[in-house]
């Protein structure tokens, strides 16, 4: 069907650009005020900067100086959300050649289904490469609040982590639609078999019918022959 694709596409190409702002977002994790005595300040950060504010809105930001400084998660979400953004973008290009309701590449239906299939494959792969980082990077967080012995300063889950889990359900969403084209279009236009029954002929059924013949003529006198 070919409104099941489409939704399933602007479904993946909304959830790719969800991740995309995602990424930007500076706020992933934001400092906490419960037990805080200084609260002029709030800091905040993301996976490539922190910054920090005060009460009258200005605000400084600084790239963190070296990679191997940071934590092992902030690396891995860094290079999963990277692919993610390549995976998303491959998908929408990909399936856009996929939908029924273009003319780009091939037409043959069967083949349009399989070529959007791959692209919401792609998709699933996308959406989980963002919201694995995504749900690492909050589990820490997470930990790190909870720990009484933990000696940084401590942080809550900023908006940007809900942007990301937003976008990666989206492009999950879109990525099982365009799956279940194949399977759809596959159905339309398959073979049909149909069960053809002859008509049974029995021995019994000759010899009754020669003997139906014979009375028949039996009737007849003789006379009826001259």
């Amino acid at each position: 069907m070919s409104a099941v694709d489409s939704l399933g596409f602007l479904l993946g190409l909304a959830g790719w650009i969800l991740i995309g702002i995602c990424l930007g977002v500076d706020q992933w994790r934001v400092s906490t005020l419960d037990g805080s005595v200084i609260t002029t300040s709030t800091i905040y950060e993301n996976l490539w900067k922190t910054c920090a504010s005060d009460s009258t809105g200005v605000y400084n930001c600084r790239n963190f100086q070296s990679l191997f400084g940071l934590s092992d998660y902030v690396r891995a979400s860094q290079a999963l959300m990277i692919i993610s953004i390549l995976m998303g973008f491959f998908a929408a290009i990909i399936t856009l050649f996929g939908l029924k309701c273009t003319l780009l590449g091939n037409t043959d239906p069967i083949v349009k289904a399989k070529i959007a299939t791959a692209g919401g494959a792609l998709f699933i792969v996308a959406a989980l490469c963002a919201m694995v980082p995504v749900s690492w990077y909050a589990y820490n967080v997470t930990v790190q609040f909870y720990d009484p012995i933990y000696p940084g300063t401590k942080y809550e889950l900023g908006p940007g982590l809900y942007i990301g889990w937003a976008g990666g359900s989206l492009e999950l969403i879109g990525g099982i639609c365009l799956c279940l084209t194949c399977k759809t279009a596959t159905g339309a236009t398959g073979s049909y078999s149909y069960r053809y029954r002859a008509a049974r002929s029995t021995p019994g059924g000759v010899s009754r019918k020669i003997n139906s013949e014979v009375d028949n003529t039996s009737n007849y006198g003789k006379n009826a022959y001259v």
